[in-house]
């Protein structure tokens, strides 16, 4: 059990609680350090909170910043899943197909005419000079973007815009543009855009439904650019180039920074309606993108391909700090610590007999203290060895076993203290509730659940000491349908005992349990396992999955990792290489485990929009 960051508990000597339902009865009062990761109290008996993943504001730090940057931030989702599309995947690739290009091509062209008008009525709109000179710069790039498209036609002797029809999506953005640039927003009444003020302000709106267009695109050409590097001949370098180049990203901030100056007047609720307008577009671009024929196999989503008759996907995941953003032996200490008994308080003679609080705080920090001096010496330890030439996994399963004598020796150091006795198990499980998960965890394991299509099982492998808390912070989210594999807390008429019945406690424990998971699955369908983790303990997993996949920015994980030839590769670029070498075949025989690679997420809706799209 990592429990490293338990190092700093301190507890704000003002809080005092009688008893453990005056925990979440009034206040569960954290100190700051771990007050942000759990939902804040309503009434806990009456309100059961909101999933994490529906929490989506605005952070603190943002509020300078200008509604452009905030929906940038706040929808990066939907720029990942525009990212991962198949179309945009085989484009970086180089693999797409030249008549999928020349159709997207012909489309553009309707969606960039559709573009150049929304920014004439806007400049018409304006009332302010230099936003009218801004704006019709942009509409002249725009032109001279057309330009480029014709030029691209007549290089293949085609007139595609005139054979080609407008396909649902680019007929929903345009019309959705055009409606906005007239003024058929929803919650706008269009008998008031009457005055140069409310016509201006139907140019933010406008603007707020170009913007992520201009974004998004600048976006996709700089993550794109990176495949260019030592490619001789690559057939969409001058696409990538155009949107990579400096002049299309200054056209994409100037956009933002029109939309910035024009929204500076409105008030918060039509703020919120240029949010909604950002978000709609955003998501119609993903459509854009989506219905652009393919001919060939897309390596993603993984769940592309699937036929429930004769695949299985099996999703496993760590718990602390891949799912949640604390480790959860943190907030079991916070319950131990704040629920103990004072110097000054009359023990019940029915309770189990506990540690007074003064005398658990400090025996938390030597338990700390001890345990992150001793990992840290373990991982030193293990990087003493010879540095692998090559992938060694038997070298490192070896390695990993002392580990796992450290970990099982830290834990035994906790049972015996006694910490962890008297703990109410409603007291846990309300924590699990209010417990915060990453952002887009839950969403991707309701979406797994909730998929009909998919035939999908989902195992959580854990070392948190109680594995209730894991089970009530997943349901808190809707969320039963997976399995559990952690340690549990033993209890005495609710009551824990101080005892652990000890299921996973180490690397080997793991990896262990995730074989025997995968063996229990059969060889009837064909199985595809994703592991996601964070940790020196993930490791093995990792490897042993068809899809090993790290959250997070362990340098240890990644140290050891590379100690024993293991290579470590952004998801994106990886999916990229992998579809340039499995053009043509079915898209799960191109995962394999036991390869040496693993990839790097920086977010659950990476992940997502890599197993399911969008």
């Amino acid at each position: 059990m990592r429990f490293s960051l338990l190092s700093p508990l301190v507890l704000n000597p003002v809080i005092r609680f009688s008893n453990s339902n005056a925990l979440f009865g009034l206040r569960f009062q954290l100190y700051p350090r771990y007050s942000g990761y759990l939902r804040s109290p309503v009434t806990m008996a009456s309100a059961k909170p909101k999933p994490a993943a529906a929490v989506n504001k605005f952070p603190v730090e943002e509020e300078c910043v200008g509604i452009a940057r905030k929906c940038w931030i706040k929808f990066k989702r939907e720029s990942t899943f525009a990212l991962y599309t198949p179309f945009v995947v085989s484009l970086a690739s180089g693999t797409l197909n030249l008549d999928t290009f020349r159709h997207y091509i012909a489309q553009d062209v309707h969606f960039l005419k559709s573009f150049a008008q929304a920014y004439e009525a806007a400049e018409e709109c304006t009332d302010d000079d230099d936003a009218k000179v801004g704006i019709s710069e942009l509409r002249k790039n725009v032109i001279e973007e057309l330009k480029m498209h014709d030029a691209v036609l007549k290089e293949w002797d085609i007139d595609l815009v005139k054979e080609s029809t407008l396909n649902p999506a680019t007929a929903k953005y345009t019309d959705f543009l055009s409606a906005t640039a007239s003024g058929k927003v929803e919650g706008v009444k269009a008998a008031i855009l009457a005055t140069p003020f409310e016509r201006t302000k139907l140019a933010a709106y406008t603007l707020g439904a170009m913007t992520p267009c201009m974004r998004l695109y600048a976006y996709i050409g700089k993550e794109l650019q990176a495949f260019l590097e030592g490619e001789k001949i690559h057939p969409y370098k001058k696409w990538i180039d155009s949107y990579a180049s400096e002049g299309f990203q200054a056209s994409a901030l100037q956009t933002e920074d029109l939309l910035d100056k024009l929204s500076v007047p409105l008030t918060g609720e039509e703020l919120d309606i240029i949010e909604k307008l950002y978000h709609q577009a955003m998501k119609l671009e993903i459509d854009f993108f989506l219905t652009q024929p393919l001919v060939q196999k897309a390596v993603i989503p993984l769940s592309k391909d699937h036929n429930p008759a004769e695949h299985r996907l099996t999703i496993f995941s760590d718990f602390d700090l891949t799912c949640t953003v604390v480790d959860s032996s943190a907030i079991l200490a916070e319950i131990a610590i704040i629920t103990a008994p004072r110097s000054d308080q009359n023990r019940p003679e029915n309770q189990i007999a506990r540690m007074l609080s003064a005398d658990l705080r400090n025996t938390w920090g030597d338990l700390s203290k001890q345990y992150t001096e001793e990992y840290e010496q373990c991982i030193e330890k293990m990087l003493l060895t010879e540095k692998a030439e090559k992938f060694d996994y038997e070298r490192l399963h070896k390695t990993l076993e002392e580990l796992s004598d450290f970990e099982k020796r830290a834990n035994t150091r906790v049972i015996e203290s006694g910490v962890l006795k008297g703990l109410n198990l409603e007291d846990i499980k309300r924590a699990g509730q209010r417990l915060i998960l990453q952002d887009g965890c839950t969403n991707f394991f309701q979406s797994i659940i909730r998929n009909e299509n998919l035939n999908a099982d989902i195992h959580v492998l854990s070392y948190c000491w109680c594995g209730d808390l894991i089970r009530s912070s997943f349901s808190s989210g809707g969320i039963d349908a997976l399995n559990v594999h952690a340690n549990e807390f033993m209890f005495q008429e609710s009551l824990s005992t101080g005892e652990i019945v000890k299921k996973v406690e180490s690397p080997i424990d793991k990896v262990q349990a995730f074989s025997k998971i995968r063996m229990n699955c059969g060889n009837d369908q064909k199985n595809l396992t994703v592991y996601i983790g964070d940790s020196v303990g993930d490791l093995l997993c990792l490897l042993e999955a068809d899809v090993g996949i790290v959250l997070g920015t362990s340098s240890s994980l990644r140290t050891v990792g590379n100690h024993f030839g293991v290579s470590f590769v952004p998801l994106f670029p990886g999916v990229v290489q992998k579809q340039k070498m499995c053009t043509g075949v079915d898209s799960s025989s191109c995962w394999k485990g036991l390869s040496g690679v693993l990839y790097t997420a920086s977010s659950w809706a990476e992940i997502h929009a890599f197993v399911l799209g969008s």
